[in-house]
């Protein structure tokens, strides 16, 4: 192992789990772990978030701080006396800990900042329609997700691509950027650069998701506009519509995957127009067409299955 430089990691999500892998692998000192308290459910199944499982096996030391300005866990936190820090996918720290290392604290973000800052980027490149995203790696400063940047890489974006997929993908390669960031600071290789300034008409910012951003509003000008969210927010959250049977009788109803239909047609927006193999439901300039859904209270099925569970065939609605 080496003896330099000792490293925090904090991290709290299977994104993080890659580049915390990456490190320690490669034989880099990683002398503490941070990370979120488990879940009450977690606590009674003895299973944990795939970052602790690792720190356990490989008995690395873990700190898991309801409140990061804890007296006791600065205590033990500053006993550690990291060089340097690396942030994947955590909570915004305060001062008090991404300053203390005097190497710095750098993060990895799901985006090319300066756009998409926030904690959603993955999903809302999607929704936006983006082509390409990418990584950044910076140095973490007063203001959230705008420090100097240190590494950038594109990553593009498919057409048909779920936010799931494209996180998969996106995760496979972070371990990498992540040790090349370290790498290159380590070697003096890295020169900081600020974040470009773009206008605010240009910018575009990814928040975290609330339930009322995953309702379908099938009225949209565009399928695209439509399709888009969808598989933006696939597998989680996803996306939700109101089916409804009669007017005094719906559900709600989680789609995941779908397919557009651009094709012309004088049906009214949101009809279900079902057959024995299909589901569509009319938009402005055509068709959405599900492939796998949940009606409230069931499994997430295909839709050959979910179809064969709906008893009522015509007047179906989603709005």
């Amino acid at each position: 192992m080496k003896k330099f430089p000792r490293i925090v990691f904090i991290g709290s999500t299977p994104f993080s789990f890659f580049s915390l892998k990456e490190l320690y692998t490669r034989k880099y000192n990683i002398v503490g772990i941070i990370t979120t308290p488990d879940p009450p459910f977690f606590r009674r199944k003895k299973n944990f978030f795939p970052v602790k499982e690792y720190a356990l096996e490989n008995h690395i030391p873990l700190l898991q701080p309801k409140n990061l300005l804890d007296s006791s866990f600065l205590r033990n936190f500053t006993m550690w006396k990291a060089d340097i820090q690396i942030v994947v996918s955590f909570r915004i720290l305060p001062r008090e800990i991404w300053s203390y290392p005097k190497m710095g604290t750098f993060n990895l973000h799901a985006s090319l900042l300066p756009q998409y800052k926030g904690a959603a980027p993955i999903n809302w490149a999607i929704i936006n329609g983006e082509k390409k995203t990418g990584l950044t790696t910076f140095f973490i400063s007063n203001q959230v997700d705008s420090g100097n940047i240190l590494l950038q890489k594109e990553v593009e974006v498919k057409r048909d691509e779920t936010a799931g997929e494209l996180e998969n993908k996106i995760k496979k390669i972070s371990g990498s950027l992540v040790l090349k960031t370290l790498e290159g600071i380590l070697q003096k290789k890295i020169k900081p650069i600020p974040q470009k300034i773009i206008s605010s008409s240009l910018l575009r910012y990814a928040p975290k998701i609330s339930p009322i951003d995953c309702k379908i509003h099938w009225e949209e000008t565009s399928i695209d506009v439509i399709y888009n969210k969808i598989r933006g927010l696939s597998p989680y959250p996803s996306a939700w519509t109101t089916l409804f049977f009669k007017e005094n009788r719906f559900v709600r109803f989680k789609i995941f995957f779908v397919k557009k239909m651009r094709k012309a047609h004088n049906f009214p927006i949101g009809l279900v127009i079902l057959s024995s193999w299909e589901m569509k439901i009319s938009v402005k300039e055509g068709f959405i067409s599900v492939l796998e859904g949940q009606i409230e209270g069931k499994k997430k099925m295909s839709i050959k299955n979910l179809i064969n569970g709906i008893k009522i065939r015509k007047n179906l609605f989603v709005r």
